[in-house]
């Protein structure tokens, strides 16, 4: 069981210490893929808000160091009903990001990507239904905007998934908003845009492209950019979706599967991330290029209006001082060097 403090908002940053996160003190909350990158952001926010944590996590992407010290930890995956069941039980709120979330893999490995991705998924709605929990928030994905040329992304812009990936989060959303209308049950769904920060692992195979680069540099190796470098992504740090995904548990609002953009609404080229990537650790960050991947998209920005208006998102953190505090943290950690990563409490 968590522990509680006597005073929650003791030392948090002003977004974690925010009013509008008070409903969550002392709330059983389940967060599944919560030994991965993202999921163990959220963990401990929730826990030092004074919430009891409950994660589960097969840890076939996290790490159990990962964890926050309070935390009940069941390991297991979300298609083990039992082991779900068991995890669900109690909570008022789940936060779903367990996932496959690969778009090579989910190229290659299609029935696994669907099996998780929808599968679990829906498992996850229909024990928290069961369970009787309040609201479930779901790890959707800004991959639904594919190639659309209109740019900022609107959640009104019609799917245009280049991936097996893609299409299972945009199945996933829609399960999120059918089972609200038939039961109980109130959902929403974040389509995160490129996420980045501390604990994200660069030694994946499926490496996220930030945490990559600052692999590739640290060990002294020119960093490789699949396609010619001036793809743009909206690159956003972690305390963003953390954040993001607080305010939508939190928020009073009777949710039934609305969906929500979250980034900064500011996009950045590759070419530009390696160069500021190369003044701050004082390096030659010139690149080589290789052929872009496949199901990679060209452009992608969110449009951020529906998050700000729903749940009062604004981003805490900019690129720069989120490339600031990930370049910190790569070079501090004993948990991150030259030849990967091992999982960090951080």
């Amino acid at each position: 069981m968590t522990p509680q403090p006597d005073n929650p908002a003791d030392d948090l940053p002003a977004w974690l210490a925010s009013p509008a996160l008070a409903s969550l003190r002392g709330v059983r909350a389940l967060v599944t893929g919560g030994a991965g990158f993202i999921g163990s952001h959220i963990a401990h926010a929730l826990e030092r808000l004074g919430a009891s944590v409950v994660v589960l996590d097969d840890l076939s992407g996290g790490y159990e160091a990962n964890l926050p010290p309070g935390a009940d930890f069941v390991r297991s995956s979300i298609l083990d009903e039992g082991a779900l069941r068991s995890a669900v039980r109690g909570c008022g709120v789940v936060f779903h990001e367990a996932a496959l979330v690969s778009v090579p893999q989910s190229v290659s490995e299609p029935e696994r990507c669907s099996q998780v991705n929808m599968v679990g998924t829906q498992r996850v709605l229909t024990a928290a239904t069961e369970e009787g929990v309040r609201r479930v928030v779901f790890a959707a994905s800004a991959a639904a905007y594919g190639n659309n040329p209109s740019l900022p992304s609107r959640e009104d812009h019609v799917p245009d998934c280049w991936s097996p990936y893609a299409a299972s989060k945009v199945a996933g959303e829609l399960m999120l908003q059918s089972q609200a209308r038939c039961t109980s049950l109130s959902t929403v769904s974040l389509r995160y845009f490129n996420i980045f920060g501390p604990r994200q692992d660069p030694a994946s195979p499926y490496a996220a492209v930030i945490s990559a680069f600052i692999r590739m540099l640290l060990s002294g190796r020119g960093p490789t950019v699949m396609g010619d470098g001036l793809q743009t992504r909206d690159f956003t740090y972690i305390d963003n979706v953390v954040s993001a995904n607080l305010l939508a548990a939190a928020s009073p609002r009777p949710f039934a599967g609305e969906v929500m953009n979250i980034g900064t609404g500011v996009r950045t080229s590759l070419l530009d991330v390696l160069a500021r990537m190369g003044e701050a650790l004082g390096v030659d960050a010139t690149p080589t290029f290789a052929p872009p991947r496949a199901g990679d998209v060209r452009h992608s920005v969110a449009d951020i209006s529906r998050a700000r208006d729903l749940i009062g998102y604004e981003p805490v953190v900019d690129f720069a001082e989120g490339i600031r505090r990930t370049l910190a943290w790569a070079r501090a950690s004993p948990a991150f060097d030259s030849t990967g990563m091992r999982g960090s409490a951080a």
